[in-house]
């Protein structure tokens, strides 16, 4: 080669420039990076904007949730709370002057249980009743007196007065221990048993007493005043023994005159009482076929 060539060679590699490699991404694809890039931007705007709207709406705040809120002696509830699930607590209290209201759509129970988890005590109110179960049950006033118990053994009635409003009083199919038994203020007493005897019982004596009104016994075999050791008093102005036989005398002994309108009081050996017309002396002797 001769030196014109070699110096031609050299002159066009020289006019020729450097190849340049470009790193990155460009085009349609550094478009789609850009895109994604602003969309996340976007999503993490409106994660955060909702994450604090639900935080402002939820109430959350360092000492609890809405009405929520944890104190050092427990949970405080404030408003209307409703519980999906059981509720598990050792003490439930209202607020200082409010009222504890519990709702529910089918029952609210109450269940006390061991350590066995066996029921012991049971409190149910539901569309049926109101149910209570347990080994005894008591209601005592702001005082502390006693005014209703009930156990398997007896039901105690502590008031000084028990009222029954219904129309037909009170029904009891066994017997019934009480001091005193009055009616109400112009209001009379009844003591009725429709199918069977009616007995009363004391072992000091028994007193009937109406200071405005009337005494009415009625019966429909035998009206019994029995007195073991004493006796029985009948302290009136007044005493009338009405529809009492009338005893006849035999046709030996009766007289002859005129019919009598006055009759003596008679008693038979057995204890029942009938009249007998009067005359000059006793006549129950000949009037005494009643007796028979």
């Amino acid at each position: 080669m001769t030196q014109e060539q070699c110096t031609h060679r050299n002159n066009v590699q020289s006019s020729e420039k450097p190849q340049v490699y470009k790193v990155g991404i460009y085009g349609w694809r550094k478009r789609c990076l850009y895109f994604f890039v602003l969309l996340l931007m976007i999503l993490i705007l409106v994660n955060l904007a909702l994450t604090i709207w639900i935080l402002k709406v939820m109430n959350f705040t360092i000492d609890g949730m809405g009405n929520l809120r944890i104190t050092e002696k427990g949970l405080k509830l404030e408003g209307d709370s409703e519980f999906l699930q059981p509720l598990y607590a050792k003490e439930i209290q209202s607020k200082p002057g409010r009222p504890l209201f519990l709702q529910s759509s089918r029952n609210v129970s109450v269940n006390i249980v061991n350590s066995n988890n066996q029921l012991l005590t049971q409190l149910v109110t539901g569309s049926s009743g109101f149910k209570a179960r347990g080994k005894m049950f008591e209601v005592k006033s702001t005082s502390g007196k006693l005014l209703f118990s009930a156990d398997e053994q007896e039901v105690v009635v502590g008031a000084e007065r028990l009222r029954v409003m219904g129309a037909e009083g009170a029904v009891f199919s066994k017997s019934v221990e009480t001091p005193h038994v009055r009616a109400e203020p112009f209001k009379e007493l009844r003591l009725e048993s429709p199918t069977r005897s009616l007995l009363m019982e004391a072992p000091k004596g028994i007193q009937i007493l109406a200071e405005a009104g009337d005494i009415q016994a009625i019966c429909r075999n035998e009206l019994r005043l029995e007195s073991k050791d004493g006796e029985i008093s009948l302290d009136a102005r007044r005493i009338r023994l009405m529809r009492l036989p009338e005893g006849k005398a035999s046709t030996s002994s009766s007289s002859s005159g005129t019919r009598q309108t006055v009759y003596e009081v008679c008693v038979c050996p057995n204890g029942r009482l009938f009249l007998s017309q009067a005359g000059t002396g006793s006549t129950c002797q000949i009037s005494n076929n009643v007796c028979l």
